[in-house]
């Protein structure tokens, strides 16, 4: 064991640079983002290596960078200089559908979630923890004073922009149910606003101007569909009175405007103040009557050289990722707005369950479900324990999208 470790340590000392392997043979994936992203802080920029091993990374061998790999325990290989040269000849090849993104700076991230909630609550913050990945909270009151400008990426947590509570009515006498309308109804009228609905309405248009601007908004579960349901209907009473004390317009679905919507169009809004969906654009339970084991969806496979983002968005090492629900699991295709790009879909029942798309400056990803690791997340159930899963192909989805923003713009030509 020391021979081994000592030749190991040998050949670092003549390596000139590093590869991070993101194949099968890594036994955690999900640090190796939280590396590449502590590298880009300290100013070494890293390569993408799309679509070689899984989305590999490389960089030049520089200080403490063998120490923090070894410390997180991940597997990775020294490299001279002619051979990485060899690996970046390979990738160059035309015919070959590979390339290289250079990232260059470590991203400022944000999680949009009330102070009443719960990180543990939450995949993106689970597996942000896990991979060492910093980032700060934030919420209504720091999106309609601007600081939402001081980011480069955000994440929304599993909001109900609707203004309805996430329609969890049934839990209206637990002790978080009732925090929670405390707080919304707090910052509503601290902001001047009579309903937490339109407090929610302001807040989705002004993230909506800092995507335009240039943001990277990732979202998933029901902060997905109710963030266009609230752009769609404003001037359009779609809340029960149960939530906000007056009836909804009963002929709301007719006064809907789809124009300012990020991703779909044409939806029902579910008027219902005790169902507990939104609108049609969640298949839910309407389609997905399959077992866990056959759940699953598929990433599609685009040109690295021609489509880098949703190229670098879907960097893992397999392609069929195991289901999981969340308040919204998937997205009718059909109630999708033409410009989007359908990143994984459960293709037997029509149902997207990874998309993106662009406006304006900026992008935004959308991923149904809850957790990637549990399958039906309950409410009030225990949090999902991320260092069982260091593998795990549907958390590593999330991470692609931290890391995005850290490419060279050049390289996400449209």
């Amino acid at each position: 064991m020391y021979l081994r470790w000592s030749l190991g340590l040998l050949g670092s000392l003549w390596a000139q640079y590093i590869l991070v392997p993101m194949d099968e043979t890594q036994t955690q994936h999900l640090r190796a983002y939280g590396l590449v992203y502590h590298l880009l802080q300290k100013g070494v920029p890293v390569d993408w290596l799309l679509n070689y091993r899984g989305g590999s990374f490389a960089f030049m061998e520089h200080g403490q960078a063998i120490l923090e790999l070894e410390r997180r325990g991940i597997q990775y290989q020294p490299l001279t200089a002619q051979a990485y040269g060899q690996i970046l000849l390979e990738i160059s090849r035309p015919e070959v559908n590979k390339d290289v993104v250079r990232l260059e700076k470590a991203p400022k991230v944000a999680v949009y979630a009330p102070q009443s909630s719960e990180p543990w609550d939450d995949a993106v913050q689970l597996v942000l923890m896990y991979a060492e990945i910093p980032y700060d909270v934030i919420y209504d009151d720091e999106v309609l004073s601007g600081k939402i400008n001081e980011y480069d990426w955000i994440h929304l947590h599993h909001e109900d922009f609707t203004g309805q509570y996430g329609k969890f009515y049934t839990f209206r006498d637990k002790p978080w149910y009732k925090a929670m309308i405390r707080e919304q109804t707090g910052i509503a009228h601290r902001w001047g606003y009579k309903r937490v609905a339109d407090l929610k309405l302001a807040v989705v248009k002004k993230l909506r101007e800092w995507v335009l601007n240039g943001g990277f908004l990732f979202a998933m579960c029901s902060a997905t569909d109710t963030y266009d349901i609230a752009l769609a209907a404003e001037g359009a009473d779609i809340v029960g009175e149960i939530y906000d004390g007056t009836p909804a317009d009963p002929l709301a679905n007719t006064r809907l405007s789809f124009e300012p919507c990020l991703a779909f169009q044409g939806f029902t809004v579910r008027l219902n103040p005790y169902d507990y969906e939104f609108s049609d654009i969640d298949t839910g339970e309407r389609r997905r009557n399959i077992r866990e084991e056959q759940d699953y969806f598929v990433l599609k496979e685009f040109s690295a050289k021609w489509d880098p983002i949703p190229t670098m968005l879907c960097q893992n090492h397999t392609s069929i990722i195991k289901g999981f629900y969340g308040q919204t699991t998937g997205y009718e295709t059909s109630l999708l707005k033409p410009h989007v790009v359908v990143m994984g879909e459960f293709p037997q029942i029509g149902e997207a369950r990874y998309i993106h798309g662009i406006s304006g400056r900026g992008f935004w990803t959308f991923y149904g479900g809850h957790d990637p690791e549990d399958y039906q997340h309950f409410v009030e159930e225990p949090p999902t324990d991320v260092s069982k899963y260091p593998t795990s192909p549907g958390y590593r989805l999330i991470l692609n999208n931290v890391l995005f923003p850290a490419a060279r713009r050049k390289k996400m030509k449209t």
